[in-house]
């Protein structure tokens, strides 16, 4: 044999067995799967870019309207630690993208880690990634492949969402800062969910860790913009942070890129070592095992032993959110900074009316996160399917009823419980701060006005479990889609009718009174029917892979 030849064969063989072989098949396979649901992601984030960039100059017309409601919402403090500071109070895209900076940005965070976690982690737990591995699939090309699809999807919605922004009438220099901040930012959390996916030993954990640096890096930014002049050095340990300090259409701080770029070279190389050192399907952190004889009296028993250590560190999240969120209440009144704030405090009542408006927007945000993880719980039917664990289950005497019932349960019961520690928390903090005890009753019958609407979601999550298992994740697609339409409904001009079919419209909010129960009413029937479909259509389906 020749000498080239050899070579050829050598080369040939190294790209059919080196670490990443097979990486080009990986991502046209993970592309297909989601053909439908990234291009929606990235449209969605494009759309909301550009309605919200053409709605800020008819609500913001001219420099002193925009100057007003900037110092007004950078002297509350309770708004500065939701969405961050506006840093050049004159700037239309400063004032009209407040609310994207930090809190979209912490959405698209949570999109990447999950899409990343899906290709990785999830795919080894399904069994998908040994199935693959018996051909020529190289060690490292699932992990490529992943972080190849969550990069390239980061930076497209950076991209589109720029041109949309320009398109809205925003300052093209800015709008590109804006967009590759998005993309920057997504990219960061996707290397962390990249190494969460090697520590961990289930897609569940991987997600929650995931999920769990998020929150903490929101927390360490809103902490980090309440210090005066701000911001201090907590907020330059966020990601997130570092995403407003781009001051994209207040200074375009373009060096501030190189953060969450540095952030990414260096958990990129920490992922493919700590890959190295673990068997496929393992991870680095081993589950604990159970004790010798389980205690267990039934399904609902099981499914609460699977599920109660996610809602464990979800009822603790919301607990302390909730008396930090409270605690905001008594700098409510530096709204009243503003001489056109006053008349809109005299419009509403006076101060409790402010006081009201400002606690029952929180806690509409928390039943809103309430109702993901009604939709995560119920979720976790599909997973016990498709992992094998339901199959075996019923070979036993367990019904499907009772098996899926318990599930459906346990995600009910989780909601109910966040949104009663929610309200207690809200109250306490509340209370505490302004001296007013009877803030802890209001909260708390405020916050379980919102489990109707929640249990809505979870129960649409099962019917869509019993009827179209393989499509579980449009759960999660309607609870994004009926988000953007509470926040953009009206700036779309959106009609009344659609409006109305978001449950969360129709959950009365602080102070409660009788005149919310005929909602309150519907909404449980609502989730009643969702639930009774999805029952009828898990007792007539075959189980699905």
């Amino acid at each position: 044999m020749s000498r080239t030849a050899t070579a050829g064969t050598v080369r040939i063989r190294h790209a059919t067995t080196g670490t990443l072989a097979g990486t080009g098949v990986m991502v046209r396979l993970a592309l297909r799967r989601d053909r439908w649901m990234l291009p929606l992601w990235i449209l969605g984030f494009a759309l909301i870019a550009y309605s919200t960039a053409a709605a800020g100059a008819e609500l913001y017309p001219d420099e002193p309207s925009r100057v007003a409601a900037a110092t007004a919402l950078n002297a509350t403090a309770s708004m500065v630690a939701l969405f961050g500071r506006i840093y050049d109070p004159a700037s239309l895209g400063a004032l009209s993208l407040i609310k994207y900076t930090a809190f979209m940005t912490a959405i698209l965070a949570v999109l990447m880690a999950i899409l990343t976690i899906r290709h990785t982690r999830g795919d080894e737990e399904s069994g998908r990634l040994e199935l693959l591995g018996g051909g020529r699939l190289g060690r490292d090309a699932p992990l490529v492949s992943a972080l190849a699809i969550s990069f390239a999807t980061s930076i497209l919605t950076g991209l589109l969402s720029a041109a949309a922004l320009a398109a809205g009438g925003l300052p093209g220099s800015g709008s590109l800062a804006f967009g590759l901040g998005w993309a920057a930012t997504g990219m960061a959390y996707s290397t962390v969910a990249a190494v969460a996916a090697q520590v961990t030993a289930s897609a569940r954990a991987a997600t929650g860790f995931s999920i769990g640096v998020i929150a903490v890096t929101y927390g360490l930014r809103a902490v980090g913009d309440l210090a005066e002049p701000g911001p201090s050095m907590w907020s330059w340990l966020s990601p997130i942070g570092w995403n407003q300090q781009i001051r994209a259409y207040a200074g375009d701080h373009w060096w501030v890129l190189s953060l969450p770029l540095a952030l990414c070279a260096a958990l990129v190389p920490v992922a493919f070592l700590l890959r190295a050192r673990r068997d496929l399907g393992a991870g680095l952190r081993d589950e604990r095992p159970g004790p010798a004889r389980g205690h267990l009296s039934g399904v609902l028993g099981l499914a609460v032993r699977l599920q109660y250590r996610v809602l464990v560190a979800w009822a603790v999240a919301f607990a302390l959110f909730g008396v930090v969120i409270g605690s905001l209440v008594g700098n409510v009144a530096d709204f009243l900074a503003s001489p056109g704030a006053q008349d809109l405090l005299r419009a509403l009542g006076g101060p409790q009316a402010l006081t009201d408006a400002f606690l029952a927007a929180e806690i509409s945000i928390m039943g809103v996160l309430a109702a993901a993880y009604g939709i995560s719980a119920a979720n976790h039917l599909r997973s016990e399917e498709s992992a094998g664990h339901t199959e075996a289950l019923l070979g036993t005497a367990t019904t499907r009823i009772r098996w899926a019932g318990s599930h459906y349960a346990v995600a009910l019961a989780g909601v109910g419980l966040l949104q009663l520690l929610t309200g207690v928390s809200i109250g306490i903090g509340a209370a505490a701060t302004v001296n007013d005890a009877d803030l802890v009753a209001k909260c708390t019958v405020a916050a379980l006005a919102q489990i109707p609407a929640a249990w809505v979601l979870t129960s649409a999550a099962l019917a869509v479990f019993g009827w179209a298992p393989r499509l579980t994740a449009a759960a999660w697609v309607l609870l994004l889609g009926l988000i953007a339409l509470g926040e953009f409904g009206v700036l779309w001009n959106a009609p009344e009718w659609l409006m109305d079919l978001s449950p969360f419209r129709h959950s009365p909010l602080l102070p409660v009174d009788a005149d919310g129960v005929p909602a309150l009413v519907a909404l449980m029937a609502a989730a009643a029917l969702l639930g009774a479909l999805g029952f009828a259509g898990w007792r007539r389906r075959d189980l699905a892979p």
